[in-house]
């Protein structure tokens, strides 16, 4: 007898797309209006100005003129219901082109990495480096668990770093694999960190820094409490990931991708020395990653720039290594078509908020969930915190048709923030309630295009991820739940 094999997730992602567009049918369009905001001209324009009785006259602008546009926000109390053409039936479809034109600046980053990874790979750097942290770290894992999670959360908490990872996820399996544990720990070490850094975060520039200027807060109110929150998800997503990290030294049998094969691109050659050339590569690396760092704090960079930056590496470590250039041009293309498949899902996995944002129910959703977290005002003593839980589950859900943090945080917060003060929760509350949302369930929602090419590139099939995941979640969320009702208790502005 078979037993029922769960679905590929381009398989799962292309579903959820289906379903997405069969919720169109059902759900009727409307929109909040939108804060309009000047937005400078980025050339000369000549337009039509109307001119009294005498008709229009044509005036040509400056560049820097403010033009104002429809923002992002949205204006609490105007929602609407609107006629939208229902989407044809074939839009499952014909939208997965447009996902992936929306995902083109992370698809064509993911290509770019993955060539240059293997051309970095191609000089022996990674494996030596590999090989040399197995000998130091073989005994320990701890140390390359814990400290590598503590730095990926910290850079998702203060800059918002999170698509920057993905180039770390083929380097951790390999050494994960090397240490006798496996390509579920290499994910955990990036995705815990890099979730609990968003919803703890401190500083993240495109999510508590947006929501808390919609919230009309300072970014610094209640800093103490999400650092503090950061250091006890960190600890929390760190016992369970060494409790199964152990688990499987002691009996690879319990692996959760113990039957997948990792024989090609990840199995680390053996006695591979850590030349002087080596060394400056890697040198080069950490610097390049440093610079970008930087880059992203104080000039706003962003894909374009690191992947431009993963250019110029790869042509450092190809003339350093003494790589040829056709070996190099032959790795490169070999690198970028081992991430193809990662590259196609995430542009499916994009297509899902497209379908919804193009039927125009997103803002119905969202103002049917946020109208049902409103009744629970006049639920006497107990109804602050249950509004702070309702807020909760309501950025949970958005996370799941809104992947995008500051997307998300335009969207809700201009309802939550005033619905904070309707129910007495406080707005620190609101702000806590769309962080733990945003960042938490990033860790599982199958919408979320970077979480699912990084399973892909790490071959690890999505309900394997969920067995491990799943239960990390419940204890977070139960931490959430308690430091919401805390937090809307004290009525923590």
């Amino acid at each position: 007898m078979k037993t029922a094999r769960f679905p590929d997730a381009l398989v799962l992602v292309f579903a959820l797309v289906v379903v997405a567009q069969l919720c169109t049918y059902f759900i009727p369009a409307g929109q909040f209006d939108r804060e309009e905001v000047a937005t400078p001209l980025p050339a000369a324009r000549e337009v039509l100005l109307p001119e009294g009785t005498a008709g229009e006259r044509r005036v040509v602008l400056p560049a820097g003129t403010a033009e104002m546009k429809p923002g992002r926000r949205v204006e609490p109390g105007t929602f609407k219901y609107v006629e939208a053409e229902r989407l044809p039936w074939h839009a499952a479809l014909t939208k997965i082109p447009v996902g992936m034109e929306k995902s083109a600046e992370i698809i064509f980053f993911v290509l770019i990495v993955g060539g240059v990874i293997a051309v970095i790979r191609s000089t022996g750097a990674i494996d030596a480096f590999i090989g040399m942290s197995i000998e130091k770290l073989g005994h320990n894992p701890v140390l390359l668990t814990g400290g590598m999670m503590t730095l990926f959360a910290i850079g998702s908490s203060t800059v918002g770093m999170a698509e920057e990872y993905m180039p770390f996820i083929p380097i951790l399996v390999a050494m994960c694999i090397s240490l006798k544990m496996d390509a579920i720990v290499a994910m955990g070490i990036v995705y815990i960190g890099a979730g609990v850094g968003y919803g703890c975060a401190a500083l993240n520039p495109f999510t508590v820094v947006i929501a808390k200027d919609i919230a009309g807060q300072s970014p610094g109110t209640g800093m103490w409490l999400r650092w503090g929150l950061l250091a006890v998800m960190i600890a929390i997503g760190l016992q369970h990931l060494l409790a199964y990290a152990k688990k499987i030294r002691r009996d690879p049998s319990l692996s959760l991708v113990g039957d997948v094969d990792y024989s090609a691109g990840f199995i680390v050659p053996e006695n591979v020395q850590l030349t002087p050339a080596r060394v400056v590569i890697l040198a080069a690396f950490a610097a390049m990653v440093g610079l970008f760092i930087w880059g992203v704090s104080v000039h706003g960079w962003y894909l374009v720039e690191l992947a431009a930056l993963f250019l110029g590496m790869a042509l450092v470590a190809a003339v350093i290594g003494r790589v040829s250039p056709n070996a190099a041009a032959r790795s490169f293309v070999e690198g970028a078509a081992q991430l193809s498949g990662t590259a196609i899902l995430i542009g499916f996995a994009r297509t899902i908020e497209v379908v919804l944002s193009d039927a125009g129910v997103i803002d119905t959703i969202i103002n049917g969930i946020a109208h049902t977290v409103q009744l629970t005002s006049g639920l006497g003593a107990g109804a602050a915190v249950v509004a702070a839980w309702g807020m909760l589950l309501v950025q949970s859900v958005c996370n799941f048709l809104i992947p995008s943090g500051s997307g998300q945080a335009y969207v809700t917060m201009p309802i939550m923030a005033p619905l904070a003060d309707l129910t007495n929760v406080g707005r620190e509350t609101a702000v806590l309630a769309y962080q733990f949302g945003d960042g938490f369930t990033n860790m599982i929602v199958p919408t979320n295009a970077l979480l699912m090419g990084m399973l892909l590139l790490a071959r690890v099939p999505y309900q394997r991820w969920l067995r491990f995941i799943l239960p990390l979640m419940a204890k977070i969320y139960l931490v959430a739940l308690v430091v919401l009702a805390i937090t809307a208790l004290m009525k923590f502005q």
